[in-house]
């Protein structure tokens, strides 16, 4: 990934989730994270979910979206 070329737009990018890994299909400066909506900066992206092709803003965010979230 060209984070150079991505992150020159302004706008949402699309993204393929791999393992370990993303590539970039439509290029833009953030994704949305898939529990919150919050944008999340291509250079700050951590966390998301291959079969599922989502983003999560943070590891809590992740927890969620993978269904593994801590009852209280």
């Amino acid at each position: 990934m060209n984070l150079l070329e991505s992150s020159n737009r302004d706008g949402e990018a699309i993204l393929e989730y791999r393992d370990a890994e993303f590539a970039v299909l439509k290029p833009g400066a953030f994704v949305r994270c898939a529990v919150t909506g919050a944008k999340i900066p291509l250079n700050a992206l951590k966390y998301w979910n291959v079969d599922r092709q989502e983003a999560y803003v943070d590891a809590a965010a992740a927890l969620k979206g993978f269904g593994l979230e801590k009852s209280e």
